[in-house]
C-alpha cells in the first residue's frame, strides 16, 4: 500500500470501513460533512483538497494496529468489476455498511480465510445475481406453510428424547403442530415479569461460538451477505444475547446469557430455515445427508437441547390483549387481540403471520439489566407498537445512555407504566425452534385498564417490521378458531399464541369466550 499520490476517494472510504464506521459517524470522527463523505464513495477517483488529506492521515496515524491491518487490505484490493445499478450500489455497502464490513471480517476469521477473500467472494456472488429471480424466490417461500415445516423437521429429528418433544396444541377443532421442542415444566409458566421472577442472568465472560465452516458453510454465507446486499435488506450488527444455560419453571425464569454478534447469527445458524425452505419449494429430499447446513449446524435433537455448547439465539414474543369498553356497534367489552403479518424484509419469519410484540433478545445500553426478558418486551412495546423509531438500531445509532428512561417514553407506555393494574407481563412457555436453534420465550401482554383503548388506541400502529396488523375480539371464538387453523403462522407465532390464548381464557372472566385449548408434546 503508497499513499505517495495522497489520498483518493476509494482509500478514504477503505478506511471508513477498516475503522467500521457509518457516513455520519466517519464525518464526526474527521470533522466533515455527511455529504463530503458520500461523495468519496461515488466519486472514488476523486482526490479531496490539502487540508483533507491532512485530516485523513491524521486519522490513519491515530489507527489502532488492526484498523491499520483492515485498512491495508482494503487499499490494496483492486476496485471491484461489477456492472451498474443495483449491484453497483451494493458494492458501496461492501465497503461502507460497517455491519457488511464486520460480517466480512467475522467470514474471514471463521472460514480461516485471507483478510479480503471474504469480500471478493460476496463481490463475484453478487455479479451473478438476479434480484428479480430472488424475489421470485422469496414469493415462493411464503407458499411453504408452518405444517410443511413442521412435518419435515418431525421426519429430520425423529422421535423425541427424554422428556422432551415437539409443541403440539389441540384448540376446539384445530390441531396445531410445531417445530417448537419443549417440556412439560416449560409449559404453563403464569411467570410475571417482573425482577423477582424473571432472573435470567449476564455472564462475565461468554464462550466461543466454536462455529467451523467448511467451504460449503462458507460459501452459503457468503451468498447470504450478497443476497443482503442486492436486495438491500435492513441489517445492524448489534450486541445479541446469546442462551448458554436456562432453568425454566413454574412462576420462575432463570438461566444465563453472554453477549455475541448479530452477524455471526446471520451466516449461521439463521441460513437453516432457507435451506429448508427452499428444499420444501422444490421437491427435494428433507432428511439427514441432504441438508448440508443443518447436518453441521443442528443435526439432532441432543445438539439442539445443549444451548451451551452452540450459537443459541433467540427472543421474546408476546400475544398482546388490550381491553376495550362495550361499544354500541361493537358488542360487549372484550379484549382486542393483535397479530401481524410479517415484512419481507425482516431477517426473521419474513412473510409469516406472528404475535406482536416480537423482537430478538438483546441488550440496548445496560446489558445486565436487559437480560431480563420483560426488557426487550417492554422494548418491542415502544418499537412495534407505539412508534419509537429511536430505539430501532437498524434506523439509527442509539446515542441515549438510557433510551427507556420514563422521560423518554412514549405517551401510552409511558401512562402503562405510571399506575398500578394497567400492565400484565407475563412468560407462557419457553421453548427451542428447531427450524434455527433459536430460543423462544412465548408471553402475555395484558394491558387490563380498558381507559387505554379510548385514550391512547388511535395511536397503537406497527412499525416496518409488519406488512400488515389484523385484530381479533376475545369474544369470537369462531374466527380465533379460524386464526388458530390458518397455515401462514411461523412457528414461533402459533406457539405463542396457543400459550397466550390459554393462559387469557383462565385470566379473562367475561371478557373472553375460548374454547379449551390443551397441549401435547409429540
Amino acid at each position: 500500500m503508497s499513499l505517495n499520490d495522497g489520498w483518493t476517494g476509494r482509500t478514504a472510504s477503505a478506511l471508513q470501513a477498516a475503522l467500521r464506521l457509518t457516513h455520519e459517524a466517519f464525518a464526526e470522527h474527521l470533522g466533515v460533512g455527511v455529504r463530503t463523505v458520500a461523495s468519496w464513495h461515488q466519486k472514488p477517483d476523486l482526490r479531496p483538497k490539502s487540508e483533507m488529506q491532512q485530516l485523513l492521515d491524521t486519522a490513519l496515524d491515530r489507527a489502532a494496529p488492526p484498523v491499520k491491518a483492515r485498512f491495508a487490505a482494503l487499499a490494496n484490493e483492486p476496485a471491484l468489476d461489477l456492472p451498474e445499478g443495483a449491484a453497483a450500489d451494493a458494492e458501496v455497502r461492501l465497503s461502507a455498511d460497517p455491519t457488511i464490513v464486520a460480517a466480512l471480517d467475522w467470514l474471514d476469521e471463521h472460514a480461516h480465510w485471507e483478510p479480503g477473500t471474504a469480500r471478493r467472494e460476496v463481490a463475484a456472488r453478487l455479479v451473478r445475481l438476479d434480484v428479480g429471480a430472488l424475489h421470485d424466490r422469496g414469493v415462493r417461500r411464503g407458499r411453504v406453510n408452518q405444517r410443511d415445516t413442521a412435518r419435515a423437521l418431525a421426519d429430520y429429528y425423529g422421535e423425541p428424547t427424554d422428556d422432551h418433544g415437539r409443541y403440539t396444541a389441540r384448540f376446539g377443532t384445530v390441531e396445531a403442530s410445531t417445530t417448537v421442542l419443549t417440556r412439560p415444566d416449560w409449559l404453563d409458566l403464569d411467570c410475571p415479569l417482573l425482577p423477582s421472577h424473571d432472573r435470567l442472568k449476564l455472564t462475565g465472560v461468554t464462550p466461543d461460538d466454536d462455529l467451523a465452516m467448511d467451504e460449503e458453510t462458507a460459501g452459503r454465507a457468503a451468498q447470504r451477505l450478497a443476497e443482503t446486499l442486492a436486495l438491500g435488506n435492513r441489517m445492524v450488527n448489534m450486541p445479541l444475547f446469546r442462551l448458554l444455560d436456562v432453568g425454566v419453571r413454574k412462576h420462575a425464569i432463570a438461566g444465563s446469557v453472554g453477549v455475541t454478534s448479530f452477524v455471526g447469527y446471520v451466516v449461521t445458524m439463521d441460513l437453516l430455515e432457507g435451506e429448508l425452505v427452499d428444499a420444501l419449494t422444490t421437491g427435494q429430499p428433507t432428511s439427514r445427508g441432504t441438508l448440508p447446513l443443518r447436518d453441521a449446524y443442528l443435526p439432532d435433537l441432543a445438539g439442539a437441547l445443549n444451548v451451551s455448547d452452540r450459537m443459541c439465539a433467540g427472543g421474546a414474543l408476546a400475544l398482546t390483549a388490550i381491553a376495550r369498553p362495550a361499544d354500541p356497534f361493537r358488542g360487549a367489552a372484550d379484549y382486542l387481540l393483535l397479530v401481524q403479518e410479517r415484512s419481507g424484509h425482516v431477517i426473521n419469519a419474513a412473510r409469516r403471520l406472528a404475535v406482536i410484540p416480537k423482537g430478538f433478545h438483546q441488550p440496548l445500553t445496560d446489558f445486565r439489566a436487559d437480560a431480563q426478558i420483560g426488557a426487550t418486551l417492554r422494548r418491542e412495546m415502544e418499537e412495534e407498537l407505539f412508534g419509537r423509531e429511536d430505539i430501532d438500531n437498524t434506523v439509527g445509532e442509539q446515542r441515549h445512555a438510557d433510551p427507556m428512561h420514563p422521560s423518554r417514553l412514549s405517551e401510552p407506555m409511558r401512562w402503562l407504566m405510571s399506575g398500578p393494574g394497567r400492565l400484565r407481563m407475563e412468560c407462557t412457555g419457553f421453548g427451542l425452534n428447531l427450524v434455527s436453534g433459536n430460543f423462544e420465550f412465548a408471553s402475555l401482554v395484558v394491558i387490563e385498564d380498558e381507559e387505554f383503548w379510548t385514550r391512547y388506541g388511535g395511536q397503537v400502529r406497527a412499525n416496518w417490521e409488519s406488512s400488515n396488523l389484523r385484530q381479533y375480539s376475545s369474544l369470537d371464538a369462531e374466527l380465533l378458531e379460524e386464526l388458530g387453523n390458518d397455515v401462514a403462522w411461523s412457528n414461533e407465532g402459533l406457539f405463542a399464541l396457543m400459550q397466550g390464548l390459554r393462559r387469557l381464557r383462565e385470566i379473562g372472566g367475561d371478557r373472553v369466550n375460548l374454547p379449551t385449548i390443551e397441549w401435547e408434546i409429540k
